[in-house]
């Protein structure tokens, strides 16, 4: 509930702070006394919009803020965690709203901490709902008919459901609609991949084979000179050669270690190089044999250049076309035989999927009916209650009606031989009919409702919603405008009724309806210093009755005040009776 209100250079409000109570909590006096400013106020902590022209004359900034209790809201409590605002040592949360009068522009903070209008707004939406003479026009949008009916039946968890069932619904729908439409391109790269496998297979390619090619070409086109080359270091190591002087490295290498291993018995250091000469002896040894050996194998066949450079020719030609080289190439054909299974079995897929499908239409419409039922019921119970509460506010001819229709969709769930329209809400389109005058049919309540039934239609509606209505504290702006004094005091036992679930806070010319409330408050203009300015005072029992009898008779006097008295002892007594026929709720 609101706790505290402080309100500074706001309109013809300097400085104003009001302390409010549970309960119902009224607030009269003339008209231009600033009754409505003090609501105004209570709007841009819900995160309405701010105008400049809300700044005091001559002030440069105007300041609002708010004191709650979050004892009422515990719903609350997660989304301000999620914003990182929820105090835990505290169970208040203060908002705060700053408006400069240059720039127009405003700051909003709740616990001391800057927020976005949105933020604000999701959270002063949860705490204060604000309910105007003019706001009937809400009732006329048929849009939010089924919100009022879902509400008023407990119906929001039934409704998910279908919600949920019907989202899951859209994913199948959404895969098969993908895997249908993508027929033709799938079987265009079934066929690319066909055509890569039988490629690789067909050219049977093998990692390292274009590496090896090269080499082998490079060897073919070289073969005399590498021939004479391995020839000439045969020679030279082991044989000698034609005209050449001189013994070969190998017999050289001999004598060498001969020599050396004679000197290490004169002169023992010597012994290091004859190991080291024997080492490279032996070295030279296997050298002598492997290029024995390479010379041997250097049968090149000239014929052999050809068919290398034919293999080649089919290697390149491959790696153009797909634009990747060799090994990426066979990488990619190993595996375009998965890819191909996975495209080609798209057919079972949709088969699959079709079968979901069906049985997610099923349970979509199994679900969507319930709902629909459940509505009808709730909607006769609404209507009772609503032609019964008009009843009560001296409109006794109206009837009021929930009408439910449903429209054909090919693709829609089934449902009693019907394929009908399914959104998240279910199948239904609900509007509000209304019959103002016996003999009148019903019809669409934004055509019928004047400004004055609207309103009382608007109480009715709230205050039987107010028992599922989460929002702690309800503001109601003069709303029993045109309403006259004999329903006056059926619209006080309402608004008292609807503040034992809800801190109400109302602004009233009825003395029928002031003298139901829990607190009253004394609105009045007055100059100070040559300037307007807002003053409240929270009235005693004495007070009170003095400013019933001056709505009364604009003048309080003895016959006014016996009136006030008589007006307040009847709520009194009405409210006694309530409370010991209702178990308490607070």
């Amino acid at each position: 509930m609101l706790i505290e209100l402080q309100i500074q250079d706001f309109a013809i409000i300097d400085r104003l702070h009001l302390r409010f109570e549970q309960g119902f909590n009224v607030l009269t006096g003339e008209t231009g006394a600033g009754k409505s400013i003090i609501i105004d106020a209570l709007g841009t902590l819900r995160g309405d919009r701010v105008d400049p022209t809300f700044v005091r004359t001559g002030c440069t900034r105007a300041r609002v803020e708010g004191v709650f209790s979050l004892d009422d809201c515990p719903h609350l409590v997660p989304l301000l965690v999620e914003y990182d605002l929820y105090d835990e040592d505290d169970g208040q949360l203060i908002l705060t709203r700053e408006m400069s009068a240059e720039s127009g522009r405003s700051v909003a903070r709740v616990n001391g901490r800057a927020v976005n209008s949105a933020v604000l707004r999701e959270i002063g939406s949860r705490l204060i709902d604000i309910h105007g003479q003019h706001e009937g026009q809400s009732l006329f949008n048929p849009r939010t008919h089924l919100d009022l009916l879902d509400r008023f039946g407990d119906l929001l968890p039934l409704r998910k459901q279908v919600t949920d069932q019907l989202a899951a619904l859209r994913a199948v729908q959404a895969q098969l609609n993908n895997l249908r439409t993508g027929e033709a391109r799938r079987q265009t790269r079934i066929e690319e991949l066909q055509l890569l496998c039988d490629d690789v297979a067909a050219a049977k390619l093998r990692p390292g084979e274009e590496e090896e090619l090269l080499r082998e070409r490079s060897i073919v086109q070289n073969a005399t000179r590498i021939a004479t080359l391995a020839d000439e270091a045969y020679r030279a190591l082991y044989s000698g050669g034609e005209g050449r002087s001189g013994r070969p490295a190998s017999e050289a290498m001999a004598l060498a270690v001969d020599a050396l291993n004679e000197l290490s018995r004169f002169d023992d250091r010597a012994a290091p190089l004859a190991q080291q000469a024997t080492e490279l002896q032996y070295q030279l040894e296997d050298l002598v044999i492997a290029l024995r050996s390479y010379r041997s194998h250097l049968d090149v066949d000239p014929r052999r250049l050809e068919v290398i450079e034919d293999r080649l020719t089919v290697l390149r030609d491959l790696q153009r076309k797909y634009g990747v080289d060799l090994a990426t190439l066979i990488e990619q054909a190993a595996r375009a035989g998965d890819e191909i299974e996975q495209l080609s079995s798209a057919t079972t897929q949709i088969a699959a999927l079709e079968a979901q499908e069906q049985a997610l239409l099923q349970e979509l419409a199994h679900r969507a009916a319930e709902l629909s039922q459940r509505r009808k019921q709730v909607g006769e119970e609404l209507s009772r209650q609503i032609s019964m509460a008009m009843k009560d506010l001296a409109m006794p001819n109206v009837q009021f009606a929930v009408q439910i229709d449903h429209h054909d969709d090919p693709n829609g769930p089934p449902i009693n031989g019907r394929r009908l329209a399914c959104d998240r809400t279910g199948i239904d389109r609900v509007e509000f009919l209304i019959s103002p005058n016996p003999g009148e049919p019903l019809k669409p309540l934004a055509r019928i409702a004047s400004g004055g039934e609207s309103a009382r239609l608007l109480l009715a509606l709230k205050s039987i919603l107010s028992q599922v209505d989460e929002v702690p504290t309800l503001v109601f702006d003069e709303i029993d405008v045109g309403v006259g004094g004999r329903a006056g005091h059926v619209v006080g036992q309402k608004l008292w009724m609807i503040s034992r679930r809800h801190q109400v806070l109302c602004i009233t010319h009825l003395p029928q309806v002031a003298a139901f409330a829990n607190a009253h408050y004394h609105i009045r203009k007055e100059v100070v210093g040559g300037r307007t300015r807002t003053a409240v005072e929270i009235l005693s029992a004495e007070q009170r009755i003095d400013e019933i009898a001056a709505m009364l008779d604009g003048v309080p006097n003895d016959h006014s005040r016996a009136n006030a008295r008589q007006i307040l002892e009847r709520a009194q007594a009405w409210q006694m009776h309530r409370q010991a026929e209702l178990i308490p709720e607070r």
